[in-house]
């Protein structure tokens, strides 16, 4: 039993195209100038954008105002919810800091029922002073 691998086929090495270059200095200093020219209109291209910038923001702004404010106020929104809820969250952390605060608002619920819920001309006076704040925000007299 032979376990060689014998190839039948025979392959020939293929041609290798013979390329003349030019290695002339004429032929450098072309390229260098070609280069040279192409960085300098990249260069112009560039500065000019650059250039121009102020006025493309400028205008950017002027035609697109409304929804770039928008999505600021929204951004900040979301930024405002974040930053409370972290204070939230720290002001939880403190130990018995939750209970006390609990505590002063079952105290602050009485003391309001006590005050102006109990009695009937202490709800109205409750009901003038709500109609009070509510036509000054409003701009009613």
């Amino acid at each position: 039993m032979n376990t060689e691998f014998q190839s039948e086929a025979s392959f020939k090495e293929p041609e290798k195209p013979m390329v003349e270059v030019d290695s002339s200095e004429s032929a450098a200093a072309a390229l260098g100038d070609e280069a040279t020219r192409q960085i300098s209109q990249i260069w112009e291209k560039v500065s000019g954008l650059l250039g121009d910038l102020p006025d493309y923001v400028s205008e950017f702004f002027k035609r697109y105002r409304r929804p770039i404010v928008t999505v600021g106020l929204i951004l900040a929104a979301i930024l405002a919810v974040k930053i409370v809820l972290a204070l939230l969250d720290a002001v939880d952390d403190i130990p018995l800091l939750a209970p006390a605060l609990e505590l002063i608002g079952l105290f602050y619920t009485g003391w309001f029922l006590y005050r102006y819920l109990l009695k009937a001309s202490n709800r109205q006076e409750l009901l003038d002073d709500i109609t009070a704040i509510r036509d000054q925000i409003l701009g009613k007299s």
